[in-house]
């Protein structure tokens, strides 16, 4: 009997490894990404954002969500240091993510939202050890698409409280500091 217990385990544990994963795909900089559809809490549209001064590139400022105040970053500067070209489709994609105990919410600039893709977990390679254009511990996978690759993002650490935190502190607004102001 405990085998046969042991072995419907085993059987759940394999289906689930295999059933497809639901992804938002986004496009940012040209490039197709996609999240975890369970991160994502909503879709909203780009605007009023209230800029905070003294913070990194990376962080826009902060949105009125329902009474909450969210933290809004862009992942083009996060990534490449250069900021989002706000244009008819940009978006704020509002994200969970956990941090110790808690979970905040997070809303990160996007060129264009596409659609929800169920990508198999057969069609997601490792991610590359080099030649991305951002950090390898960004990228969860490279889901295969149509014959084309959408870089699936490692959301935790792309958005990593402590990471940013620290980025903050260390930046002091240094590279704020020598911009102009309104010439973000």
């Amino acid at each position: 009997m405990g085998s046969l217990v042991q072995a419907n385990k085993n059987a759940a544990v394999a289906t689930v490894a295999e059933a497809p994963a639901q992804y938002l795909t986004f496009s940012l900089g040209g490039e197709m990404f996609g999240l975890g559809i369970l991160n994502v809490k909503e879709i909203i549209e780009y605007g009023n954002l209230t800029e905070i001064p003294m913070m990194p590139t990376f962080i826009r400022g902060v949105i009125n969500l329902r009474g909450s105040v969210v933290p809004v970053i862009d992942l083009a500067a996060r990534f490449n240091g250069q900021p989002t070209a706000v244009g008819r489709r940009t978006c704020i994609v509002i994200v969970e993510v956990p941090d110790e105990d808690a979970r905040h919410d997070i809303g990160i600039i996007v060129d264009a939202v596409s659609e929800v893709l169920e990508i198999p977990g057969s069609e997601i390679e490792p991610p590359p050890s080099f030649g991305a254009k951002i950090r390898a511990d960004f990228i969860f996978g490279m889901g295969k698409v149509n014959g084309k690759f959408v870089i699936l993002l490692n959301i935790d650490n792309v958005l990593s409280i402590e990471e940013i935190a620290m980025l903050t502190a260390a930046d002091g607004g240094a590279a704020d500091a020598a911009t102009p102001p309104g010439a973000h």
